[in-house]
Protein backbone atom coordinates (compact mmCIF):
# COMPACT_ATOMS: atom_id res chain seq x y z
CA UNK A 1 0.00 0.00 0.00
CA UNK A 2 1.36 3.87 -0.61
CA UNK A 3 0.97 6.49 1.48
CA UNK A 4 -1.78 8.72 0.40
CA UNK A 5 -1.02 12.63 1.44
CA UNK A 6 -4.67 14.74 1.11
CA UNK A 7 -5.99 17.27 2.54
CA UNK A 8 -7.70 17.01 6.04
CA UNK A 9 -11.16 16.81 6.90
CA UNK A 10 -13.17 17.44 10.12
CA UNK A 11 -13.47 13.58 10.78
CA UNK A 12 -9.58 13.85 10.84
CA UNK A 13 -9.08 16.94 13.20
CA UNK A 14 -9.22 15.45 16.87
CA UNK A 15 -7.25 12.07 15.63
CA UNK A 16 -4.44 14.74 14.21
CA UNK A 17 -4.50 16.70 17.34
CA UNK A 18 -3.74 13.94 19.12
CA UNK A 19 -1.27 12.22 16.85
CA UNK A 20 0.71 15.77 16.81
CA UNK A 21 0.38 16.60 20.24
CA UNK A 22 1.58 12.80 21.10
CA UNK A 23 4.40 12.73 18.86
CA UNK A 24 5.58 16.24 20.06
CA UNK A 25 5.37 15.34 23.61
CA UNK A 26 7.29 11.93 23.13
CA UNK A 27 10.21 13.61 21.41
CA UNK A 28 10.72 16.19 24.55
CA UNK A 29 9.69 19.21 22.52
CA UNK A 30 7.09 20.50 25.07
CA UNK A 31 9.23 20.21 28.16
CA UNK A 32 9.68 24.20 28.10
CA UNK A 33 6.33 25.11 28.22
CA UNK A 34 5.13 25.76 31.27
CA UNK A 35 1.46 26.40 30.41
CA UNK A 36 0.63 24.09 27.64
CA UNK A 37 -0.99 27.00 25.16
CA UNK A 38 1.59 25.43 22.64
CA UNK A 39 0.02 22.00 23.14
CA UNK A 40 -3.07 23.21 23.07
CA UNK A 41 -2.01 25.10 19.65
CA UNK A 42 -1.37 21.67 18.43
CA UNK A 43 -4.39 19.59 19.15
CA UNK A 44 -6.37 22.80 17.39
CA UNK A 45 -6.36 21.38 13.84
CA UNK A 46 -9.61 23.19 13.16
CA UNK A 47 -8.73 26.16 14.42
CA UNK A 48 -5.06 26.00 11.56
CA UNK A 49 -7.43 24.43 8.92
CA UNK A 50 -9.46 27.85 9.28
CA UNK A 51 -6.33 30.24 7.84
CA UNK A 52 -3.76 27.45 6.06
CA UNK A 53 -3.98 23.80 4.62
CA UNK A 54 -3.68 21.12 6.90
CA UNK A 55 -2.03 17.81 5.16
CA UNK A 56 -2.89 13.94 6.42
CA UNK A 57 -0.29 11.05 5.96
CA UNK A 58 -2.87 8.07 5.48
CA UNK A 59 -1.65 4.33 4.76
CA UNK A 60 -4.54 2.26 4.59
CA UNK A 61 -7.32 4.58 6.08
CA UNK A 62 -5.12 4.62 9.11
CA UNK A 63 -3.37 8.56 9.83
CA UNK A 64 0.43 8.77 10.39
CA UNK A 65 1.34 12.34 10.96
CA UNK A 66 0.58 15.65 9.08
CA UNK A 67 1.51 19.22 8.60
CA UNK A 68 0.20 22.52 8.48
CA UNK A 69 0.99 24.84 4.91
CA UNK A 70 0.65 28.14 5.25
CA UNK A 71 0.92 30.17 2.16
CA UNK A 72 1.68 33.83 1.83
CA UNK A 73 -0.95 36.24 4.05
CA UNK A 74 -1.82 32.92 6.59
CA UNK A 75 -1.71 34.09 10.02
CA UNK A 76 -0.36 30.54 10.52
CA UNK A 77 2.79 31.81 9.02
CA UNK A 78 5.60 32.39 11.98
CA UNK A 79 8.70 33.79 9.65
CA UNK A 80 7.31 33.71 6.11
CA UNK A 81 8.13 37.00 4.23
CA UNK A 82 6.92 38.43 1.04
CA UNK A 83 7.49 35.56 -1.66
CA UNK A 84 7.83 32.87 0.93
CA UNK A 85 5.11 30.42 2.02
CA UNK A 86 5.77 27.97 5.50
CA UNK A 87 4.68 25.00 6.92
CA UNK A 88 4.67 23.74 10.71
CA UNK A 89 3.72 21.55 12.61
CA UNK A 90 4.62 18.59 10.83
CA UNK A 91 4.50 15.38 12.81
CA UNK A 92 4.01 11.72 12.17
CA UNK A 93 3.11 8.92 14.39
CA UNK A 94 5.82 6.82 16.77
CA UNK A 95 4.29 3.57 15.18
CA UNK A 96 4.34 5.13 11.37
CA UNK A 97 8.00 6.53 11.53
CA UNK A 98 9.89 5.12 8.79
CA UNK A 99 7.67 4.32 6.29
CA UNK A 100 8.01 7.72 4.54
CA UNK A 101 4.88 9.34 5.47
CA UNK A 102 7.27 12.92 6.97
CA UNK A 103 9.22 13.30 3.10
CA UNK A 104 5.57 12.77 1.04
CA UNK A 105 4.53 15.35 4.03
CA UNK A 106 6.96 18.24 2.73
CA UNK A 107 7.10 16.87 -0.79
CA UNK A 108 3.70 18.13 -0.79
CA UNK A 109 4.00 21.33 0.49
CA UNK A 110 6.90 21.77 -1.66
CA UNK A 111 4.54 20.74 -4.51
CA UNK A 112 1.77 22.96 -3.17
CA UNK A 113 4.07 26.11 -2.62
CA UNK A 114 5.43 25.65 -6.31
CA UNK A 115 1.72 26.12 -7.05
CA UNK A 116 1.19 29.69 -5.57
CA UNK A 117 1.77 32.48 -8.03
CA UNK A 118 4.79 34.66 -7.04
CA UNK A 119 6.74 32.10 -4.14
CA UNK A 120 10.09 31.63 -4.69
CA UNK A 121 10.75 30.23 -1.23
CA UNK A 122 9.35 27.77 0.98
CA UNK A 123 10.35 28.09 4.94
CA UNK A 124 10.04 25.89 8.24
CA UNK A 125 11.33 26.18 11.53
CA UNK A 126 12.43 23.25 13.65
CA UNK A 127 13.79 22.05 16.57
CA UNK A 128 17.25 21.05 17.40
CA UNK A 129 16.16 17.89 18.97
CA UNK A 130 14.28 16.72 15.58
CA UNK A 131 17.36 15.56 13.29
CA UNK A 132 15.50 13.24 11.32
CA UNK A 133 13.31 15.72 10.55
CA UNK A 134 16.67 17.83 9.63
CA UNK A 135 17.69 14.98 7.61
CA UNK A 136 14.45 14.96 5.61
CA UNK A 137 14.97 18.77 5.29
CA UNK A 138 18.47 18.52 3.38
CA UNK A 139 18.20 15.26 1.52
CA UNK A 140 14.92 17.49 -0.10
CA UNK A 141 17.50 20.61 -1.10
CA UNK A 142 16.37 22.98 2.49
CA UNK A 143 19.26 24.64 3.58
CA UNK A 144 19.98 26.33 7.23
CA UNK A 145 18.96 29.73 7.52
CA UNK A 146 20.70 30.68 11.03
CA UNK A 147 20.65 34.59 10.12
CA UNK A 148 16.44 33.61 10.69
CA UNK A 149 16.95 31.38 13.90
CA UNK A 150 14.47 32.96 16.49
CA UNK A 151 12.77 31.87 19.44
CA UNK A 152 8.88 32.03 20.41
CA UNK A 153 9.85 32.25 24.21
CA UNK A 154 13.49 32.31 25.14
CA UNK A 155 13.86 28.59 26.16
CA UNK A 156 12.33 27.39 22.86
CA UNK A 157 15.28 28.29 20.35
CA UNK A 158 14.09 27.11 17.07
CA UNK A 159 16.23 26.40 13.50
CA UNK A 160 15.46 27.88 10.14
CA UNK A 161 15.19 26.28 6.96
CA UNK A 162 14.17 27.36 3.69
CA UNK A 163 13.86 26.01 0.17
CA UNK A 164 14.49 28.17 -3.45
CA UNK A 165 11.41 26.88 -5.58
CA UNK A 166 12.58 26.53 -9.05
CA UNK A 167 10.22 28.90 -11.49
CA UNK A 168 8.22 26.71 -13.39
CA UNK A 169 9.10 25.82 -16.88
CA UNK A 170 7.14 27.74 -19.93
Amino acid sequence: MDIVIRTAVPDDYAELGDITAQAYLDDGLLDNNEDDSYERSLRDVAGRAADAEVLVAALGGVLLGGVTFAPPGSRMADIAGPGEAEFRMLTVARAGRGRGAGEALVRACVERARAVEGVTRLVLSTQAQSPAAHRIYERLGFVRTPERDWSPVPTVPLLTYALELEAPEA
